[in-house]
């Protein structure tokens, strides 16, 4: 990686940022109208989230949402990305939007352009109405038409208040977690609704695009935000950089080839011809896909290595959970292999060269197309100690660490706009239930009291000056000056 001076100065407009979801923190989920989504029936079902954990309470932030924004304005934060829950504002998935529903987003947005805070929306974040997924979900082409006109009408009711737009938040965890190895919503496992319901996700994003331009003023930025992968062989030998283009091609590149690129990656195509001939794909589709935009959200957490396999199925070290199903379409030939070095409480390797790599990817593939770092961050094992404060040097640490690595790619020539520390809460996450803590914020789950942790306060001191130095000890930022 790059080296860069002990104190790195990051561009005066660079955006610093928190980001939530909205399954993941609000709760109230039986208000205002408000319909299952398909995490609402996935949590309820026997054995599939750890302790049976739901997001019916969450961190309640339906209700105390004016709490969380008076803490953003104390981390200093200039955007706040949060996601819309699509049955709260369209029960049934079809139909008028539910006013009641919109209202509490417009009440969310007005009070943060009141505090100086950009809002930036996600359209999906993976709670598709319930009433879709019965009729088929997202390996139905219907889904990505209801998708368009949903954003339809969010862009309506927010579009006078909201620049900033995502589309879809990782819509490989929507495919393949959802519809593949079944460890996330809906639960699913078929290889080839995978593929169906990527092309769909795919397809809904170009939709809900030419929408969104249709509706919102011309100074609107869009974007979608994708979890790329930043796949490593295990060694150079042919077959194992073979296994890592494989993967590359299922985990980044049947996305971004439709919709940054115009058209799905041959090799793709040739490596699933055993599941599919891709007949689902009409003609016209990946021009409807490949819609401009004005920025592309990255999300990144650690990289992924894997070798050829000889064999029956090698025992899988993703990260993305344990299933006897597989998220890799036609990639049984793949072993995963775990990363070296020290975990997050997640299992994930804490690797921030693995970030800088992927920007100067980006950069190198699609140079015209600015970046925003739209997730990054860490669960720990944090706890309020008797004082009732939390510390988490190692969430500093990894924090520290990951922006040197954005700072790094920026002087190396990527074009990096901006940084969404993720989450500003603790909340309820996904298989793992209320196991997990991401947040710079520690949530009480039986009181609901919120205690900004020593990472908040590091966080707090680096958006105001803009400057990262190595050499602050994380104690010295525990009061936040």
């Amino acid at each position: 990686m790059a080296t860069s001076p002990s104190v790195r100065v990051f561009p005066p407009e660079f955006l610093w940022g928190t980001a939530t979801a909205a399954y993941q923190i609000e709760g109230a989920a039986r208000e205002a109208g408000r319909t299952p989504s398909i995490w609402d029936v996935y949590s309820r079902t026997p054995g599939k989230v750890r302790n049976g954990d739901t997001g019916d309470i969450a961190a309640d932030h339906y209700n105390r949402w004016r709490e969380d924004t008076a803490l953003m304005a104390d981390l200093g934060v200039g955007a706040y990305r949060f996601s819309v829950s699509w049955p709260r504002v369209q029960p049934t998935g079809t139909g008028p939007a539910s006013q009641e529903g919109l209202d509490f987003y417009r009440r969310l947005t007005d009070d943060l352009l009141a505090k100086g805070i950009e809002p930036v929306v996600t359209l999906y974040h993976w709670d598709l109405p319930q009433h879709l997924e019965d009729a088929g979900g997202w390996p139905e082409r219907r889904t990505a038409e209801l998708f368009a006109e949903y954003a339809a009408l969010v862009a309506d009711a927010l579009g006078d208040r909201v620049k900033t737009w995502t589309t879809l938040n990782e819509p490989w965890c929507s495919a393949f977690l959802g519809y593949g190895s079944g460890v996330h919503a809906p639960g699913r496992t078929d290889p080839v609704d995978a593929l169906r319901a990527a092309h769909h996700l795919n397809l809904g994003h170009g939709l809900a695009v030419q929408v969104l331009r249709d509706r919102l003023p011309e100074d609107a930025r869009l974007s979608v935000t994708l979890n790329l992968h930043h796949v490593r062989p295990l060694t150079d030998s042919a077959a194992d950089v073979d296994a890592a283009r494989r993967i590359d091609g299922l985990a980044n590149r049947v996305f971004t080839g439709p919709m940054l690129d115009g058209a799905y990656p041959e090799d793709v195509l040739a490596d699933t011809a055993s599941l599919t001939d891709w007949s689902f794909v009409q003609d016209g589709d990946t021009a409807l896909i490949n819609r401009p935009l004005d920025f592309l959200g990255v999300n990144y957490y650690s990289p992924t290595l894997v070798s050829h396999h000889e064999g029956p199925p090698a025992h899988r070290s993703d990260g993305h959970g344990a299933s006897d199903h597989s998220p890799w379409p036609a990639a049984d030939n793949v072993a995963f292999h775990q990363t070296p070095g020290p975990r997050t409480a997640m299992g994930w390797t804490i690797d921030p060269d693995g970030l800088y790599e992927l920007l100067m990817r980006v950069r190198r593939d699609h140079p015209e197309l600015p970046v925003m770092i739209t997730e990054n961050g860490a669960a720990f094992d944090d706890y309020a100690n008797p004082d009732g404060e939390v510390h988490d040097p190692e969430r500093i640490d990894y924090l520290r660490d990951h922006l040197a690595a954005v700072h790094s790619a920026i002087e190396s020539g990527a074009d990096v706009r901006g940084y969404f520390l993720w989450s500003l809460l603790d909340n309820y996450e996904w298989g793992y239930g209320y196991s997990r803590r991401f947040g710079t914020v520690y949530v009480d789950y039986a009181t609901q009291r919120r205690i900004p942790k020593t990472s908040a306060h590091w966080y707090a001191k680096l958006t105001r000056s803009g400057s990262l130095s190595p050499l602050t000890p994380p104690e010295a930022m525990s009061d936040g000056r």
